[in-house]
């Protein structure tokens, strides 16, 4: 059994996200800070990776004064408290391979909240470079993070955000 590790290249490696709300959506990037991804036999066998919350950016508004009080207001703690907690975690916790295509499961950590979550990734290895992507949709509620959902406020009307948000994975690693 031959086990490799992989090292994220950040530079090489990017998130999207979507939020979405009665009367629209938002989206932008957040960055990957660092990570390993463990292959054992060709195979995705487990792997970490860390995100920053402090790069999150938008990119559908595009007035300067109103992304910069929508990015405070994503940093603040009615969402994700980035000054305390400047980092989120994804621990792959088990893999199953199904006609070529991972579906994992992990521990995903926002906030010092540790939620499980399952996606599915294509994963790609050529010589010393793995590529992998996948999208995985997140209940933001399960993180602390109520302000104007559903569940927790009445009569929000079209100022409503919808609780699931999805990031839009996509990791390059280099043989370490």
């Amino acid at each position: 059994m031959e086990t490799k590790k992989f090292e994220i290249v950040a530079a090489q490696s990017n998130i999207d996200w979507v939020g979405r709300k009665v009367t629209g959506a938002h989206n932008g990037t957040i960055n990957v800070k660092n990570g390993i991804l463990t292959i054992s036999d060709g195979k995705l066998a487990g792997g970490r990776f860390t995100i920053d919350t402090t790069s999150i950016k938008i990119l559908d508004v595009t007035d300067p004064d109103t992304n910069a009080q929508f990015a405070g207001h994503l940093a603040s703690d009615d969402f994700f408290s980035s000054e305390k907690f400047p980092e989120a975690t994804l621990i792959i916790t088990s893999i199953a391979s199904i006609d070529g295509v991972a579906h994992i499961n992990g521990n995903l950590t926002i906030k010092a909240i540790t939620e499980p979550v399952s996606f599915s990734a294509n994963i790609n290895i050529a010589g010393e470079i793995l590529k992998a992507s996948g999208k995985i949709t997140i209940d933001r509620t399960k993180y602390n993070m109520r302000f104007r959902s559903g569940n927790f406020f009445k009569d929000l009307g079209d100022t409503l955000i919808y609780n699931d948000f999805d990031l839009d994975v996509n990791i390059t690693a280099k043989l370490s």
